[in-house]
Order: structure tokens, then sequence, then C-alpha cells
């Protein structure tokens, strides 16, 4: 289509003679602007620089009054506290320490009064705040007590001199002999029954829970009194000769039933980690925890304690310190009670396996050592508040 007589607009003349100068404003606009924001950029960058020192020189005064806070008096009596708190603290640890093995020792027929005259002296050292002079001397008197320590070990290597190997349990009865086993030859004094014909029990001094001050029994008289043929030490305890266990003297504190069908401590393990074995017609049962446990009371008796030898017929690799280790144990419908002389928790598992012991229990040791039949086989080591005992059916 053709358009004709077509006339432009009168205001484009106009246009086409300002349209320069507009686009030339735009510009000296925006140049104007970016000079403003190149001027604002510098002072504020020249206001944080200030700032910055400014800050800088607020964490010097601050280090630099920390340096005075250091050097005040308060301070450094404060560090002072501290540091004589830790070493209080590490010398009570090493003097309870010490002082334990010492009660172990006499519970032991061990001669303990030399001992005690360096513990004097070392608890003189501490009254007076001289740390160093009481750790070196709480050192050397570590070193002898464990030259009695070793005596024993020796004088049980040399019984073991006179044994004869064996590495098979007894079938039934007391039996001592000599157990060769990877790690080295070991004594161990045990007896053996038949659960088909025995039950075995746990007796208690006290007839519920007891937390200070609580009943305690010789071994002997848990045996007697409950018409058994053979017993031997329970769980741990809190001993009278331990300073530690002041205010829950002769108690202890894990799961167990007795005769008598009592449960003692039962509300404090509910959670607890600590395995356990039960005695049913023929055959000793076992609980990791103690936790898996109920209160069930069909059965005979029911023991807990720190920690299992042998699992299933395996060594559990259980760690812990060289000693006497007694244990209760069984294979099949065989129960067993006894020591194993010198090991740790982890050789007395590997002594058990190799006699063919399927599942061990750990009980208590050191000073609470006993084991009788037809006498005392150990100890009689101190007074116990829970004892095992063989028991015929």
């Amino acid at each position: 289509m053709q358009i004709k007589n077509f006339k432009a607009p009168s205001f484009l003349p106009v246009i086409k003679t300002k349209l320069p100068i507009f686009f030339a404003s735009i510009l000296v606009v925006l140049s104007i602007v970016f000079i403003f924001f190149i001027s604002s950029s510098q002072t504020a960058i020249k206001d944080a620089s200030i700032k910055n020192a400014d800050l800088e020189k607020k964490i010097k005064n601050l280090s630099s009054e920390l340096s005075k806070l250091k050097n005040q008096d308060q301070y450094k009596a404060n560090q002072e506290l501290k540091t004589n708190i830790n070493n209080i603290e590490n010398t009570y640890k090493e003097s309870l320490g010490i002082y334990n093995r010492m009660a172990d020792l006499r519970a032991q027929n061990v001669k303990t009064a030399d001992f005690e005259k360096q513990f004097a002296k070392v608890l003189n050292y501490l009254s007076t705040l001289n740390y160093s002079s009481a750790s070196a001397d709480l050192k050397l008197l570590s070193e002898n007590i464990k030259k009695s320590e070793d005596s024993l070990v020796q004088a049980e290597i040399a019984q073991i001199a006179n044994v004869a190997v064996n590495n098979s349990a007894p079938g039934a009865g007391f039996s001592q002999q000599k157990v060769e086993t990877e790690r080295g030859e070991f004594l161990v004094s045990l007896v053996a029954a038949d659960l088909n014909s025995t039950r075995v029990l746990v007796d208690t001094a006290s007839d519920g829970d007891c937390r200070n001050n609580c009943p305690v029994l010789p071994l002997a008289t848990y045996v007697s009194r409950s018409g058994g043929f053979a017993g031997i030490n329970g769980s741990y305890f809190c001993p009278p000769d331990y300073p530690s266990c002041a205010g829950k003297v002769n108690s202890f504190d894990t799961l167990l039933m007795n005769k008598n069908k009592v449960y003692f401590n039962s509300d404090n393990n509910v959670y607890s980690n600590v395995p356990l074995v039960y005695f049913t017609g023929n055959t000793m049962g076992v609980r990791g925890r103690s936790s898996d446990w109920g209160r069930d009371t069909g059965v005979d008796s029911v023991i807990a304690m720190q920690t299992l030898l042998v699992s299933g017929g395996n060594p559990t690799g259980a760690v812990g310190i060289r000693g006497a280790k007694t244990f209760i144990g069984a294979r099949g419908n065989m129960v067993y009670i006894g020591v194993v002389y010198n090991a740790t928790f982890n050789e007395a598992g590997i002594v058990l396996k190799t006699m063919g012991i399927d599942n061990a229990l750990n009980l208590d040791q050191g000073g609470s050592t006993a084991l009788w039949y037809g006498g005392y086989k150990a100890g009689p080591g101190r007074n116990l508040p829970n004892a095992v005992v063989f028991v015929r059916k």
C-alpha cells in the first residue's frame, strides 16, 4: 500500500536538534555519580583503616591489661592454688594405691611394719605440702612393696616346680596342678563337682541390702552353716582397711541372689553391664550384662562380677594386673571353683580354656582370696560379705 502526502510531525526536528544535549546531560550525571561513589569508597576504606587501627590498639590494650592481671597477686594466688590442688590429687591417688597394696599384703600375712613407717614419713611430708619429697618417697615405698609382692609370686613359682603338668580339669574333688599354655606354666588350685549331684549356692552375711558396716564371715563359716563341702570367696566388696571405703565398709554393689532367694542391689543394677552367672538344675547359665537378667527366683543362685574370663570356650582378653585370679566356671554339667596363680585376667582365661572350661567368671581376689575344701586350700584372707558354696543334693 502506498502512502501519499505523508507529513512529518512538527516535534521531530526539535528532538533531532536537542537529543545530543540530552545524552550529554546523562553522561555528566553518571560521571558525577561515579566520582561520588569512588570518593565515598575511598572514605569508607579510610574509615575502615582507622577503625582497624583503633581495633588493633584496643587489642594491644587488652593484651597489656591481661598481662597486668596475670602479674597481680590474686591471679598468681589462684594459679598456685590450682597447682596445689593438682599436687594434692596426684599424691592422694598415689598414697591411696600404696595403702591398699599394704592392706592386701597384711591380709596375706605379710609383715608390713617397715612399710607403715615409710608411709608415715610420706604423710608427714604431705602435711607440710612438701609434694616433691612425698612423691619421691612414695616411689621408693612402691618399689619396696613390689619386692614383697614379687616374693609371694616366687613362692608360688617354687610350688610349681614340684607339681606335675596336667592340662585336664579334674573329674571331682580338689586338685593342684600345673597347666602348660602358650603363655607359660601356671599353678592352679581348683575343686570340681558334678551339677547332677551338687547345688551351687550363694550365701550372704546380711539378710538384705547393706550400704555400710555390713556383716562379714569367714569362708569356712559359710561352708559349714550351709552344709557344704567346698566354697570360694564371692564378689568384690569394700574392705575396712581401704581408706577409700569409708562410709561403705564391707558393702558390695553388684547383683546377687542368695540361697534364701533374696536379691541384693537389684535397684542399682537395672542398667548394669557387669556379667553374671546363675545356676539351675544341672547347668550354669551366663549373661553378659546384669541388665539382661530378670529377677527370677526359680534358679538356685545368681552372682555378678567383673569380668568374664572365658566365654563360649574362648578367653575374653580382659586386661588387668598380674596376681591370683579366683573364678567359678563350668563345662557341660561340671562346675569348677578355684585360683589361677600369678596370672593376668587374659592369662587366666587362656589357662581355663586350656583345661577345657567353657565359661568362667572372675571373683574377688587379692587379700580376699580364699578356697575351701576340707580346709583352706587358699586364704583364709579377709572375712567376706558373701561366698559361693557347693552343697550336695
